[in-house]
């Protein structure tokens, strides 16, 4: 077991498998040292798991949660691309998208559910820059969506 699922067996987490494309474009894409996530949503078990608007039917709660999923399947699908999840050097960004009404604006506090995640897993090098954007609707009206780039080691 590597060490960063180590890490994750600590914390009670377990990484799913990872998502196939739902159309015409990779998972994940390396750019030399690079390693481009595409947008991942709370799917557990192909089930989606988070639907609606954060702040309306869905609590800041609920949306730091389905954060948290995201993150594990960014991370199954970082597993899948790179072989190992020690490759990771560090979480360089993440961009997180919020399903949410116009007068809502707590994104920031929603994408601390991936933040903290990441922070607790790797360490200081899970610290990242980001974005925590609103948007009016997502994929399958999923609560969160988020994308993130990480640093590879030499594999």
């Amino acid at each position: 077991m590597s060490r960063v699922e180590s890490r994750l067996s600590e914390l009670n987490l377990t990484l799913p498998s990872p998502a196939a494309a739902a159309g015409n474009y990779l998972p994940a894409k390396a750019a030399g040292d690079l390693l481009y996530l595409s947008g991942a949503l709370p799917f557990v078990n192909g089930e989606l798991t988070m639907r609606g608007k954060v702040g309306g039917d869905v609590t800041i709660e609920q949306g730091q949660a389905a954060a948290r999923t995201c993150t594990l399947n960014l991370l199954a699908a970082i597993k899948a691309s790179a072989g190992s999840l020690d490759r990771v050097a560090q979480v360089v960004s993440i961009r997180g998208y919020v399903n949410c009404g116009p007068d809502f604006t707590e994104q920031p506090a929603v994408i601390n559910g991936a933040s903290d995640l990441l922070v607790q897993i790797f360490g200081d090098n899970g610290r990242h820059a980001r974005a925590a954007v609103g948007v009016s609707s997502l994929p399958k009206s999923a609560a969160v969506e988020i994308e993130m780039v990480v640093q590879l080691k030499p594999g």
